[in-house]
């Protein structure tokens, strides 16, 4: 009779022992669970906060203005256009300026 309670007695420790570790375990997984669904939630603001950024840097005339002052671009009028015929390779004559530009004005748009 001694030994069969000192059997019982040892499973119910061994019992409670493997109890108390997978609970520790379990608590142990459920606050990463918690923090990793922190860190979601922060990427999915951040994200949300870098798209609203992202369409508000590639407005048209941000980009425009870029264009104008960072890289000296200028916007192509028929004055400053080359045209090339698709046949020979040969440039085609470049249209009459029209009356109401100076020859002076277009001659400013070139050298820029």
């Amino acid at each position: 009779m001694t030994r069969l309670n000192l059997v019982l007695l040892l499973a119910v420790i061994a019992s409670a022992m493997y109890l108390v570790r997978t609970q520790y375990e379990s608590r142990a997984l459920y606050v990463q669970l918690e923090r990793a669904g922190q860190l979601a939630r922060r990427l999915d603001v951040e994200h949300d906060r870098l798209q609203v950024e992202r369409r508000a840097q590639a407005t048209p005339l941000r980009v425009e203005t870029l264009a104008k002052d960072k890289l000296q671009m200028r916007t192509a009028t028929p004055a400053i256009t080359q045209y090339i015929s698709t046949g020979t390779g040969r440039p085609i004559p470049m249209p009459a300026l029209p009356a109401a530009s100076a020859p002076g004005a277009s001659q400013k748009a070139r050298t820029r």
